[in-house]
């Protein structure tokens, strides 16, 4: 009897530890879920935006989706999430354009027609590629608010901590993407193991600029309560709009970016845009 519940336990242990090490090799493909078409904004209605190619300090060459803004209005550089590609993003991209900002989509390398293969590195490193080329196209850094969705706040966060910007505004955003992990996969040794970990929390007080955090309260993807913890960590000034009855789809809502680009214009003291005509 004893033997055979030995060998039972050995079984268990055995098959523990090969969905441990299964897991461990394949956590890349899981955390990243990248569209590949490489479709160009033209092809999804977006006349007048540029698709540029920027070749980063470790050698990728990188999309990027670029309008200029109207005079007087601010440049967004946006951060997307950890699937799809820009082409989901279009219609983001339309409604800035409509309110006269200027935009900067990056198509993270392993995204769209990018090279490369997405690391939590990988991304930073494409992030301060596209922050250093408005740079240099003669945008000053109070210009330049960043958004991210999702993985890309943990990207806008880090990239505010290290370059001066305007302000930033965060949609479903995590204490960390190893906290996200660790909740969802309680049964493994996330903490240990998970090599992309997008430290929110390790950067945030870093941040000393305005940031606006939204957040739907019935998110089943980034816990709401990480929302609020990150939010707690964060200088002022500072807002938090949790969205009643939302989930993470709030990052897709018109109304959330509508309310992003009320709260650039309040603290960035710009005034409201007057369409050409």
């Amino acid at each position: 009897m004893m033997s055979a519940l030995r060998l039972i336990l050995v079984a268990v242990v055995v098959a523990y530890l090969t969905i441990v090490l299964f897991m461990y090799v394949q956590q890349r493909s899981l955390q990243y879920l990248p569209a590949r078409a490489g479709i160009p904004p033209g092809d999804v209605g977006l006349d007048g935006v540029v698709e540029e190619r920027l070749v980063t300090a470790d050698g990728e060459t990188i999309v990027l989706w670029s309008a200029m803004a109207r005079r007087g209005q601010p440049t967004i550089l946006f951060f997307h999430g950890n699937a799809g590609e820009l082409a989901d993003r279009a219609h983001r991209m339309a409604y800035y354009r409509e309110q006269g900002f200027g935009a900067v989509f990056v198509s993270y390398r392993g995204f769209g027609a990018s090279t490369g293969t997405p690391t939590e590195q990988g991304l930073l490193a494409d992030a301060t590629a596209a922050y250093d080329s408005l740079i240099a196209r003669g945008i000053p850094a109070h210009e330049i608010a960043l958004v991210g969705e999702s993985l890309g706040t943990g990207v806008a966060v880090q990239l505010a901590a290290s370059r001066p910007v305007a302000a930033v505004a965060l949609e479903a955003p995590f204490t960390a993407a190893v906290d996200v992990g660790a909740g969802r996969y309680w049964w493994l040794p996330v903490r240990l193991l998970m090599k992309d970990q997008f430290r929110s929390r390790d950067h945030i007080a870093s941040v000393r600029v305005p940031l606006l955090i939204q957040h739907g309260d019935q998110d089943r993807i980034v816990p709401v309560a990480q929302g609020h913890d990150l939010f707690a960590m964060a200088n002022d000034p500072k807002q938090l709009v949790i969205i009643d009855g939302a989930g993470h789809d709030i990052i897709s809502d018109a109304g959330v970016w509508e309310r992003e680009v009320g709260f650039f214009r309040r603290v960035m003291h710009v005034p409201q845009d007057v369409p050409p005509g």
